[in-house]
Parts: C-alpha cells; sequence; structure tokens
C-alpha cells in the first residue's frame, strides 16, 4: 500500500527540520571526492600490482579530480534526508550512492566527448584527447588519436562498471531491502540515458523546428539522470515508495528541463571561461536543441537558410557564428527559451511547495534549483 508524501506514514521527515549539518553541501561534495579518490587510488594500485596499464584508471581519476557541480550525490542525500524516518539508518550510504551517481556521470562524460569528438571539458583536454597525447611519441598521428578514441570508451566502461561497485559492492552496507529497491530505479535510469544519447546522435546534424522532439531529448539524455533518479534513488535508500517518487518527480522533471535549456543557451552564448569548453562545440555538432527548433520556427526564408548552413557545419567559425547567433536572438528564441527556463523554474517551486518536504531539505533544494537554473557554467 502507497502513501501520499504529506501524509503521516513518515512523521519525522514531514514535521521537523533537518539538522542543518546533514545539509552541508560542501561536506557532501568533500566526501563525495574522499570517497571517488579513494576508490580510484585502489583502482590504479591493484592494477599496478597486477602489471596492467594503469592509464585508464589515472583518466577516470583525472577526469573526476577536475570539479564538475556534484548536483547528482547532492540530489541523491537530500532524497535521503527527504524521505528518512527513524529506521532509514545512516545518510552515509546515500553519500556513498550519490559517489556511485558521480561516477556514472563520468562514464557518461567521456562517452558523450567521444561522440562529440570534443576537446576539452571542464577546461581540460577530454578524456579521449589526453590519452591520445600520451601514445604520440611511438605512433603517427592518426593511430594516436584512434587508440585515444578506443582507450576512452574503454575507460568510460570502467567507469560504468566501477559506479555498480561503488553502489552495491560488499562496503556499501546495503541491506537486501535497499538493495532491491535501488536495482530497478538504476537500471531504468541507465536505460533512459542510453535512449536519450541514441536520440541524440539521430537528430544530431539535422536542425529541426520540432520542439518537443529536442525536449524529449532532453528529458532523457539530461533531465531524469541529472535530477528526477538522483532524488529518487535517495529516497529509495530512506524507504520512500512509488507514490513518495512521483512526487519527487513533480519537481525534478521540470527542474531538469530547465537545467538543459539552460545548458542549451551557454552552448551557444555562453564564455569558455566559464563553460569550460570551446563555445563553438555545441554550433559545430548541431546538437538538437529547444533554442536551435524555435528559431527555425520565426525564421523567414532567409533565416532559415542560414540557419540550416551554418548550424551543424564542422569547419563554423566565430566569422560563421556571430550570424548565427545574430540569427537566434533576431527571432527571439533566446527569449522564448528563456521564458520556457522560467516557467519550468516556478513549476519546481510549487511542485516543491506542494510537497511538504522538512525545511531544511526544501531550502536546499530551492537553493539548489535556483543554481542549477540561473547558472553561467
Amino acid at each position: 500500500m502507497t502513501t501520499p508524501i504529506a501524509s503521516t506514514a513518515q512523521p519525522q521527515a514531514r514535521a521537523s527540520s533537518t539538522p542543518p549539518g546533514l545539509l552541508d553541501a560542501q561536506a557532501v561534495r568533500r566526501e563525495v571526492g574522499t570517497i571517488l579518490h579513494a576508490f580510484v587510488a585502489r583502482k590504479t594500485a591493484a592494477a599496478r600490482r597486477q602489471g596492467l596499464p594503469v592509464d585508464a584508471p589515472q583518466a577516470v581519476g583525472e577526469f573526476l579530480a577536475a570539479g564538475g557541480k556534484r548536483i547528482r550525490p547532492l540530489l541523491c542525500v537530500l532524497g535521503w534526508h527527504a524521505a528518512r524516518d527513524s529506521d532509514s539508518g545512516s545518510p552515509a550510504t546515500a553519500v556513498r550512492a550519490g559517489a556511485a551517481l558521480e561516477m556514472f556521470h563520468t562514464f557518461c562524460m567521456i562517452h558523450d566527448d567521444v561522440m562529440d569528438h570534443s576537446d576539452t571539458r571542464r577546461g581540460q583536454p577530454t578524456v579521449h584527447r589526453t590519452l591520445a597525447a600520451r601514445h604520440r611519441s611511438d605512433r603517427t598521428p592518426a593511430a594516436a588519436d584512434s587508440l585515444g578514441t578506443g582507450a576512452a570508451i574503454l575507460a568510460g566502461d570502467l567507469a560504468l562498471i566501477w559506479s555498480d561497485e561503488l553502489l552495491t559492492g560488499r562496503e556499501t552496507g546495503l541491506s537486501t531491502a535497499q538493495r532491491e529497491r535501488l536495482r530497478p530505479l538504476i537500471d531504468v535510469m541507465r536505460s533512459e540515458v542510453m535512449y536519450g544519447q541514441y536520440l541524440d546522435l539521430l537528430a544530431t546534424g539535422r536542425p529541426t523546428a520540432d520542439v518537443e522532439q529536442a525536449l524529449a531529448v532532453a528529458r532523457y539524455k539530461t533531465a531524469k539522470y541529472t535530477i528526477e533518479r538522483p532524488l529518487h534513488i535517495g529516497a529509495a535508500l530512506a524507504g520512500a515508495d512509488e507514490q513518495y517518487l512521483e512526487q519527487l518527480s513533480a519537481f525534478a522533471l521540470p527542474l531538469g528541463e530547465a537545467f538543459q535549456l539552460r545548458d542549451d543557451l551557454l552552448g551557444v552564448f555562453g564564455s569558455p571561461t566559464d563553460t569550460g569548453k570551446p563555445v563553438l562545440d555545441d554550433l559545430r555538432e548541431g546538437k538538437p536543441t529547444a533554442l536551435i527548433a524555435l528559431a527555425l520556427q520565426r525564421a523567414d526564408v532567409g533565416q532559415a537558410r542560414l540557419l540550416r548552413t551554418l548550424y551543424g557545419s564542422p569547419h563554423l567559425d566565430e566569422g560563421g557564428a556571430a550570424p548565427l547567433r545574430a540569427v537566434i536572438e533576431a527571432t527571439g528564441a533566446d527569449r522564448a527559451v528563456e521564458t520556457m527556463i522560467r516557467d519550468r523554474y516556478e513549476q519546481a517551486l510549487s511542485a516543491l511547495q506542494d510537497a511538504h518536504l522538512p525545511r531544511g531539505v526544501e531550502d536546499e533544494l530551492k537553493r539548489l534549483a535556483k543554481q542549477a537554473v540561473w547558472r553561467t557554467s
């Protein structure tokens, strides 16, 4: 039997304020970083002892050390606090699950950079470029690039395997009930990301005025595994039922879409210093975004021709990017996306208010939502 989010079935999670120390975002980030650093160090040392190459585990470790918002671990811990009661155990399990989610995100980003042929991520060379550079002294440039791509795919695979080990391995201390609640959520999250990436591949380089298609890609590629599933996983660890998870989704999905819509704007108008990657990357890739779909809907014949010619051109330079941005602004597509972001942000906040979460959890989710939607990186 399910219980609604505002019922009295979990009175401690509804009625009391969560101690602020348990929601210290910086402390969560530090603990997640410590877990990940120690885990990768053990894996690297084990490979070295066995006489195995350490390039791949070191590359994963370097990627993790380069930073990141750690939004998924934070949401996982907040999901746990949102649903916790006297029988929920320790938040340490949620922190470790958050570390596993960050490792899964690492897998996604390494493979995403390979598929997008990206050169930089977080202000540093992408994993496939880093691994290629390590072998340029003993190979031709083409052979080094090929090796780097293959090695990065394997490094990403390692990160996927390790995310499972972090989440369900012997050190996690999960009960049988917790494992049974988590497994379906993990499985569906992974499948959603893969389908989202596949939809992205199918639509990339083929500009369309179909806003719903762009939003579907955003929903499955980003919104669900960035916001919704981390909250679900944390809440499930604390014993939340299906109805409770649906209530959390009412907050998470519009926020996740707003998060991706902000990414779309930053990919065209952002600063490389803030975003950590060249601003031309997204324009050259020709990703299916609501921004471009809206621009095509509103464009006249000449503007539409320019958009279809320049957007997705692998050789696009700043000379071509400037008129492309000008058309987007002239059609008002950028302002329309800002309105979509604001609408989804307000929808998420309204759902959060209706959920009657503990005050500390609600305040932290509001803070994270504001950061995610109005960020510049």
